[in-house]
C-alpha cells in the first residue's frame, strides 16, 4: 500500500472575492469512504463554476470540500473498503463535487472512469465536468439525434468545444457562436459546419438560413440575458433549449408566444447538487457511447492552458478574460 502523507498542499477560497482570495493552504489529505477512490491529481480542470464559488454565488453542495474543483485525473491511491471497479495504480479522471485544486482528491468510485487510450492525463483532467454536462443537457435533456441541427453559443469555451466535437461525431449538424473570428475558425476546426460572430451577426438568422428557414433543433445556451428571447426565435418546430449558466443574467422579459406556436421546451440544469447515482448513469453513457470516439482519436479535449496549482489566481483570471478556446486546467 502507498504511502500517503498526513497533509497536502490545497487551494483555500480565503473569502468570497476576486482570483487573489485563492490562496495555497496546508489541509488534510482526504480519506475515502466506502465507495471513494483517492486520487493523487495529476490535472485539475477550471470550470466557470469554479468562479462563481470564488465570487461567494455557488457553495458546494452539503458534505462537500470547500476547496473548488470539479474534476481531476491522476492516479488511485487508495480505496475504500467497498470499492471493487479501481485498484491502487489505475489512471482514472473523475467528476467530483469539490476539492479538485489539491494535491490529492477524494472521487465515488461510480463517478470515475478510466482514462481512455491516447489520452494524456493533462487532457484527462479537462473532460469529466466539460463532458458529463454536454451529455446530459445536450444529449439526455435536449434529446439532440443525428441529422439534427445543434446551435452552440460559447462555442469556443471548455463547454463549448466538448459540445461542438460530440455532436458532430455523433452525426449532427453544429453551428457556434463566439466572440471574435479567429474564435469561429476554431469551432469550425472542432466540427462547426459555421462559426458565427456574435458580435457581427445574428446568430438567428445565419442558422435560419442555413437551414431553409426551419431553425435550430436544440440549442445550448449559457449566455441567458437577451438571448433567451433571442433562441425562442431561433428554434425549429419541436426545437429543445438547455440553459445551464446565465452569464448575461436570468432574470428576462419575453415573449413565450412562440413555446406555444412552435411546441418547443424551454429547459436547463445544473450538475453538481445532483446525487452520485445519477451522475454514475451520466458515466456510464459516457462510457458506451463517448469513450470510444476518445480512444480512436476522434475527440480530443482542447487544453488552451495549463498553471501550477499555486497558480490558481492567474487561472482564475484567464478563466474571466474570455481569451481561452477550450480548458484550462491546474496541475499540482
Amino acid at each position: 500500500m502507498t504511502a500517503l502523507p498526513a497533509k497536502m498542499t490545497a487551494i483555500a477560497i480565503t473569502t468570497p472575492g476576486g482570483p487573489e482570495v485563492l490562496k495555497s493552504a496546508l489541509i488534510a489529505v482526504p480519506v475515502p469512504k466506502d465507495h471513494e477512490v483517492l486520487i493523487k491529481v495529476a490535472a485539475a480542470g477550471v470550470n466557470r463554476p469554479d468562479v462563481l464559488q470564488r465570487q461567494g454565488g455557488y457553495p458546494p453542495p452539503a458534505g462537500a470540500p470547500s476547496t473548488p474543483g470539479l474534476e481531476v485525473a491522476g492516479h488511485v491511491v487508495a480505496k475504500g473498503p467497498q470499492v471493487t471497479r479501481y485498484k491502487e495504480g489505475d489512471i482514472v479522471c473523475a467528476l467530483v463535487p469539490g476539492g479538485g485544486y489539491a494535491e490529492y482528491c477524494v472521487a465515488a468510485e461510480d463517478n470515475a472512469l478510466p482514462v481512455p487510450g491516447g489520452i494524456s492525463l493533462i487532457e484527462a483532467g479537462g473532460i469529466p465536468e466539460t463532458f458529463f454536462t454536454v451529455w446530459t443537457n445536450v444529449f439526455e435533456r435536449g434529446g439532440l439525434k443525428p441529422g439534427e441541427t445543434l446551435l452552440v453559443h460559447g462555442g469556443s469555451s471548455g463547454i463549448g468545444t466538448t459540445a461542438i466535437m460530440m455532436a458532430h461525431q455523433l452525426g449532427s449538424r453544429v453551428f457556434a457562436t463566439a466572440g471574435s473570428t479567429d474564435k469561429c475558425r476554431a469551432c469550425e476546426a472542432l466540427g462547426a459546419q459555421r462559426g458565427i460572430n456574435y458580435r457581427e451577426e445574428d446568430f438567428g438568422q445565419v442558422v435560419k438560413a442555413a437551414t431553409d428557414g426551419k431553425g435550430a433543433d436544440v440549442i445550448l445556451d449559457m449566455v441567458g440575458g437577451d438571448y433567451v428571447g433571442r433562441n425562442l426565435a431561433a428554434a425549429a418546430m419541436f426545437g429543445r433549449i438547455v440553459n445551464i449558466a446565465f452569464l448575461k443574467g436570468s432574470k428576462v422579459e419575453v415573449d413565450l408566444l412562440p413555446i406555444m406556436l412552435k411546441r418547443l421546451t424551454l429547459t436547463g440544469s445544473t450538475l453538481r447538487p445532483r446525487s452520485v447515482a445519477e451522475k454514475a448513469e451520466i458515466a456510464r453513457a459516457l462510457e458506451a457511447r463517448v469513450w470510444p470516439l476518445l480512444s480512436q482519436g476522434k475527440i480530443r479535449p482542447q487544453i488552451f492552458k495549463t498553471f501550477p496549482l499555486a497558480e490558481a489566481a492567474q487561472a482564475h483570471r484567464l478563466m474571466e478574460s474570455s481569451a481561452h478556446v477550450g480548458k484550462i486546467v491546474l496541475v499540482p
